[in-house]
């Protein structure tokens, strides 16, 4: 299938290339760029452009980008910040279409920084350029027609199915180092530096559309633009998987909240939602990216979590089987039929059932004959087969058993774990050039099987929709407004009761009282039991001060229940303001939940689920999805707290209603969709009954605009 054609193949197939500040001193950026485009082969022309030099690498170069010769597809500018511009200008009138600026100095410096970066934006846009960077590493792209290293780093790596993009220059150097290393198969390489102009977002579109790159890694920092990146990943990864790293999971200056959402949604919370929901894999560090590459790269995604392990010593087998149980997959039974054929050809001694322990003494041809035995086992979706080299063994000649078993059933994939160091690049790349991936660590292979595992997952996961329920949207509209108009940061009870009614969510019937006699009148008119609950804005957690009070059943113990948490709300917070109590009905049985919502400044509305009343801070047993939440993520939120066994019914008790639940998850993510004035949000609880459910009492705090940072 060919391509359609992009302004992205400028970038990745020029024909012609200018280094706008070559230079003829070796060990700076200018020198090793057209180092780079020579020694790896660029296919294409090159143009140094100095206007000091005559040549550079024995090449004619050209004082300025106006006097070559030919047109330029792409200019790589590496000259001072303070030159960027008029270099920008230059390539534009020469009728450049793409442009990379090496050159650091812009945004990342501050205000200053930003401004020239915008000047730099402007020019190319004025005639029409597209650029990566500024302050980048460069591009690079090893296809057999191009072999084209536009980067100064040191380093080509081999070609293969992987395209990845960075943030970091620093770390695209380690990247492609560790590629060349460990012979990760690179297709195209991209430092993007400061986004300007060339995203993560455009290269997702690009690679997407590209057969030749199979797997997309990701080094990220920050994202543009969140709302484009999970439109654009939710298609990308139905056909080839995403892997990515994130950088800042610690970041300093977490935002201050008021509402439990705000409060237990961490720096790093949105970004764990986002990229969940669109189906992209994310690991801790750069050696868990490779460790995924490396599988993904070079084997089919497992048709299930069922692991065969085959090994010569004890303990790799049991460190592989608690790693894949602990990631989520399943160390195989294995049939009789295997273990009896496994039987015949290993000793007495050997354990044949798994993980398969053929001892110290196996050979080479013990390790095909039992990968063969266990890859043939209809039980068995994966295997991983772990060698310590003992005496008189060596790493190459197991590696090449292990290549022979691979073959009888190509279809399964297969890992190696190849431990201690003799023989062991020639073994791993024995192992590569089979399509092997070959580990040092016993967990690395698991963390990569399970991680192609979960992929599988995401694929056979339906697509999921997003409800557009009628809703009234007019008096939500007239609520907020009221209140902002008002100077009120959170709305009053009713207001919030009325917002959660017009969006089709069940409240419960309340009252309010300001004395001890109006609580037992509106007790009387509303039923007996009822709740009492303290009326006052500045109390967040009512429990905490005596707030609540639940199953009172007469008048007269409605009116003590009022005086005596008055009082003892007085004393917890003599500043607060109390307006009274509120007076419910008291709902029986059913669980407490709670569902939630927080501005994230980046990702906009990050809705969380979790057990609710006093347990969601206690237990923090949360999970979040970024808006809007579709109707497969609501069912997910519901179903992946670890309390998800009190909402199934334990112990005779009886099940509560989760629909109910995915429901109101799915409509509280309409409303802040469509009202971005909502900042904060809890119902705490919501009772999830056995039929139906309940938002027995809510808060909304609110800002004027929408209180969220949009990038472009």
């Amino acid at each position: 299938m060919s391509q359609p054609e992009s302004f992205l193949d400028a970038f990745f197939r020029p024909r012609s290339i200018a280094v706008v500040g070559a230079s003829r001193t070796p060990g700076t950026v200018g020198y090793e760029i057209v180092d780079n485009l020579l020694n790896d082969g660029f296919t294409g022309v090159v143009y140094p452009v100095n206007p000091k030099a005559v040549a550079v690498h024995s090449i004619p170069a050209y004082r300025s980008i106006a006097d070559v010769p030919g047109p330029v597809d792409m200019a790589v500018i590496a000259v001072p910040k303070d030159l960027v511009p008029a270099a920008l200008e230059a390539c534009g009138l020469k009728g450049v279409r793409a442009l990379v600026v090496i050159t650091a100095g812009f945004r990342e410096v501050g205000p200053a920084g930003r401004e020239r970066e915008q000047e730099l934006l402007s020019i190319a846009q004025r005639y029409g350029m597209r650029m990566v960077g500024p302050n980048c590493l460069g591009v690079l792209s090893t296809a057999e027609d191009v072999r084209m290293n536009a980067t100064f780093a040191p380093i080509m790596p081999p070609a293969g199915p992987i395209s990845f993009m960075s943030q970091s220059g620093a770390m695209g150097v380690t990247i492609l180092d560790y590629a060349a290393e460990y012979g990760i198969g690179i297709h195209h390489f991209v430092s993007v530096g400061n986004k300007a102009d060339i995203s993560g977002n455009d290269l997702l579109e690009y690679w997407a559309a590209e057969d030749a790159t199979r797997v997309i890694l990701m080094y990220l920092e920050n994202f543009g633009n969140p709302a484009k990146f999970t439109r654009i990943a939710r298609e990308v990864t139905r056909r080839k998987p995403i892997i990515a790293v994130k950088a800042g999971r610690t970041a300093a200056g977490a935002r201050a909240a008021s509402s439990h959402t705000g409060a237990l949604a961490g720096v790093d919370t949105a970004t764990d939602a986002l990229l969940t929901q669109c189906g992209v894999i994310r690991v801790d560090s750069v050696e868990e990216l490779f460790d995924m590459a490396m599988a993904f790269g070079q084997l089919p995604v497992p048709a299930g979590n069922r692991v065969a392990v085959v090994t010569n010593a004890g303990g790799p087998g049991i460190i592989i089987t608690d790693a894949c149980e602990s990631l989520g997959l399943s160390v195989a039974e294995l049939s009789a039929e295997t273990q009896a054929r496994l039987r015949e050809n290993l000793p007495d001694e050997a354990s044949v059932r798994n993980p398969v322990d053929m001892i110290a003494t196996a050979t080479p041809e013990s390790y095909r004959l039992a990968l063969e035995a266990v890859l043939a086992d209809p039980n068995v979706d994966a295997a991983i087969a772990a060698f310590v080299p003992p005496l008189r063994v060596r790493q190459q000649d197991v590696a090449r058993s292990i290549v022979e078993a691979r073959k009888s059933q190509p279809a399964k994939p297969m890992l190696a774990v190849l431990m201690g160091r003799a023989g062991l690049p020639e073994g791993r790349a024995d192992l590569r050039t089979a399509g092997v991936p070959g580990y040092i660590f016993p967990e690395a292979a698991a963390r990569a099987l399970a991680g192609m595992y979960r992929y599988r997952q995401w694929l056979e996961r339906p697509a999921g929709s997003i409800r557009e329920d009628e809703v009234n949207q007019g008096v939500v509209r007239r609520l907020i407004a009221e209140a902002l108009e008002a100077g009120a940061d959170y709305l009053e009870r009713d207001s919030v009761l009325a917002i959660l009614e017009a969006y089709g969510i069940t409240t419960l019937k309340s009252a309010r009282a300001a004395s001890a006699d109006e609580a037992a009148e509106a007790a009387r008119a509303l039923g007996l039991p009822v709740v009492l609950k303290i009326d006052s804005q500045d109390v967040v957690h009512k429990t905490d001060v005596g707030g609540v009070a639940l199953d009172i059943r007469s008048a007269d113990e409605v009116r003590t229940a009022f005086n005596v948490m008055v009082t003892r709300v007085r004393e917890h917070m003599p500043d607060a303001r109390i307006d009274g109590v509120i007076v419910e009905r008291f709902v029986k049985g059913g669980r407490e939940t709670i569902i939630g919502m927080s501005q994230d400044p980046s990702f906009g509305p990050v809705l969380m689920f979790g057990l609710g009343g006093i347990y969601v801070e206690a237990l923090k047993d949360v999970t979040f999805r970024v808006q809007p939440v579709s109707d497969i993520d609501a069912r997910e939120m519901v179903r992946s707290i670890r309390g998800v066994k009190l909402l199934e019914g334990m112990r005779g008790e009886a099940p509560s209603d989760m629909a109910a639940i995915e429901d109101a998850i799915q409509r509280v993510s309409q409303l802040v969709g469509a009202n971005p004035q909502i900042i904060e949000m809890d119902i705490n609880p919501f009772v999830a009954l056995e039929k139906g459910g309940i938002a027995v009492d809510a808060r909304i705090r609110v800002a004027a605009g929408d209180g969220v940072l949009r990038r472009a």
